[in-house]
């Protein structure tokens, strides 16, 4: 059945739960207004909000006064960004007929066509440089900012990039495309930048004919590394992937799994403590209403594991238990933790079924807390929430078409993360936020 019309709030309404607050909306700014945002990087005082039409710099010294610095026309979906010191990443999965911020759209079974990964200096926020492209297999449809290690810390950080859907027409991505692409990035001398391996995640195939799947595996979707533990979940498609990553160019799987209600494995977060990971469903790939009564609370939906010892042990299921009308396009997307001290609460993108604050320290037993959504879009046209992230005692959310929010929870659960501080935060590249 439908969800009651009278649980969906009017058109283009924000509703939130007493605990939640919208402190601001900036809408996007007039070069990109056309195209969507995305994903979120944070650094200092300022916020990097990508978008298909390019990106944008945003000032959050004060959140309640979050200003447009600038913003870049480069368009190539679907432009996931990390930051590191003067550099931004961006991630191209949208073939062009070549690598600049003028190109346009070009079939990928040209040979001469380009995606990949953009590289930008940021020194000065007003004016970003583009300084280097690297092309990948397949492009980038999302990227994993993860630093190097010992001695090698300050001199390269390492981008895992994710990329599927390969084809026998497509010269750069041919199948089979069962591999990540790793790009070294001398932090001295970043122009130099280049792919340096491309191991292979699936050697036997991944899973390629479970019923119910989006598309077979063909390679990762998303992964969140993180790096001072030498781990990272992969969510690939119709695979959970453990890797060990202390080789930086080695990555090794060390455990898989699969679950018969997951049709797209999307993307990850881990505990604090390493010893979860929640992995995400994209059922619908994004487009579809699932967050509605007919699809069921385990479809579309969180499942929450336990690692231990190397292994994954499926716990539990988690999806928003807010009904959406069945013209909402709605499912579990990205989110990030908040650094509340032993508990495991995050927030997390829902699309158009807004943002959800939820507790899941007891694996088994998942419980939202606080959230905050816009009734169905007048205009008809679909959209939501891409991308929520907690920074520094306000949560952000990358909105396709309405902009960037500002967020404010107040609640005893969360109240004692105001007092964590971060000056960077790429949510594929977890860090602790105490030892």
């Amino acid at each position: 059945m439908p969800a009651l019309a009278a649980d969906i709030p009017p058109p283009d309404t924000v509703v939130t739960s007493p605990n939640v607050t919208h402190v601001l909306n900036i809408p996007k700014p007039a070069p990109i207004a056309a195209t969507i945002n995305t994903d979120i990087a944070f650094q200092g005082d300022y916020a990097y909000v990508g978008n298909y039409g390019g990106f944008s710099i945003y000032d959050i010294s004060n959140p309640r006064k979050a200003k447009v610095v600038s913003s870049v026309v480069c368009p190539g979906a679907q432009m996931d960004v990390s930051v590191y010191g003067n550099l931004l990443f961006t991630a191209v999965d949208s073939s062009r007929n070549n690598d600049s911020c003028s190109s346009v759209g070009q079939p990928a079974t040209v040979k001469e066509s380009w995606e990949g990964v953009r590289i930008f200096d940021i020194s000065d926020k007003a004016s970003p440089r583009y300084i280097k492209s690297v092309e990948t297999n397949c492009g980038s449809h999302t990227l994993t900012l993860v630093p190097g290690k010992g001695r090698d810390r300050n001199r390269n950080v390492y981008l895992y990039v994710s990329s599927y859907l390969p084809a026998a027409n497509f010269p750069d991505c041919l199948p089979p495309h069962d591999k990540i692409s790793i790009i070294k990035v001398p932090l001295r001398s970043p122009e130099t930048a280049a792919v340096a391996a491309t191991p292979v995640v699936f050697p036997d195939g991944g899973n390629e004919t479970q019923p119910g799947l989006l598309v077979p595996t063909s390679g990762c979707h998303d992964i969140t590394a993180y790096a001072e533990k030498d781990i990272a979940a992969g969510a690939c498609m119709g695979d959970g992937v453990l890797f060990d990553i202390s080789d930086r160019l080695n990555p090794r799987v060390t455990a898989r799994t699969t679950d018969p209600n997951f049709a797209f494995w999307h993307s990850a977060t881990w505990s604090n403590d390493a010893k979860k990971v929640v992995f995400t469903d994209e059922l619908g790939g994004g487009g579809a209403a699932t967050c509605n009564e007919a699809t069921g609370p385990t479809r579309g939906a969180d499942a929450i594991y336990d690692v231990s010892r190397g292994r994954f042990t499926f716990k539990s299921y988690f999806k928003i238990p807010r009904f959406q009308a069945d013209s909402e396009n709605c499912v579990a997307h990205n989110g990030s933790l908040i650094p509340v001290k032993g508990r495991d609460i995050m927030v997390q993108a829902w699309y158009m079924g807004g943002l959800s604050i939820w507790d899941f320290t007891n694996s088994s037993r998942p419980r939202e807390i606080g959230y905050f959504e816009r009734g169905p879009r007048a205009a008809g046209d679909g959209g939501g929430i891409w991308s929520a992230y907690y920074y520094n005692g306000y949560i952000y959310g990358a909105d396709f078409h309405e902009g960037l929010d500002v967020i404010k929870i107040s609640d005893r659960l969360t109240d004692s993360a105001r007092h964590v501080r971060t000056d960077r935060l790429n949510v594929q590249t977890q860090e602790s936020y105490h030892r």
